[in-house]
């Protein structure tokens, strides 16, 4: 049986400190401040059984990169390859979330109407709960249909901060 491997290293930027991760296909993982090595660990489990944590700065480098830009206000994408491993509705919802386009939000049943399913809000919801590229997939670009801020994996105060970060 061939052993797949699941790069990580740890991204610092001002009192932020999150783990990221990423397989040959691509970034799969990028978490919130904070978070403890367990949660990259236990999502691994789950999502990509079978493959070896191992901790290499230099296969994460040109992702850190790219999140260091944006955070820096010097970048508004990202274009380094990512890998979606979640349930294929998940993965719909995380799609759907790659078209919000920087400095701009939608709401959660907006997404569900946008994937075809407007009755799913919930669902909705809950998959982007899970969402587990945080920045590089938008998740903190969708908002309550009000316009409120709601949920957000990384904290409303995080939430907040992108959102002020895109509007410069």
């Amino acid at each position: 049986m061939t052993q797949h491997t699941l790069f990580w290293s740890t991204f610092e930027y001002g009192n932020w400190t999150a783990y990221v991760a990423a397989t040959e296909e691509g970034l799969c993982y990028a978490g919130t401040p904070q978070e403890d090595l367990e949660v990259l660990k236990a999502w691994a489990a789950k999502r990509l059984p079978g493959f070896q944590l191992v901790e290499n700065d230099a296969a994460l480098a040109c992702y850190k990169t790219e999140l260091k830009q944006f955070l820096e206000g010097k970048r508004t994408d990202f274009t380094q390859k990512i890998s979606l491993n979640g349930t294929p509705f998940q993965q719909s919802v995380w799609e759907a979330l790659r078209t919000i386009p920087f400095s701009e939000t939608t709401s959660y049943s907006a997404i569900a109407e946008q994937i075809g399913n407007p009755k799913a809000v919930r669902a909705v919801g809950a998959a982007i709960g899970a969402n587990p590229i945080l920045i590089v997939v938008p998740c903190h670009r969708v908002v309550g249909k009000n316009g409120a801020l709601t949920g957000f994996r990384g904290g409303l105060e995080m939430k907040t901060k992108l959102l002020e970060l895109e509007e410069k």
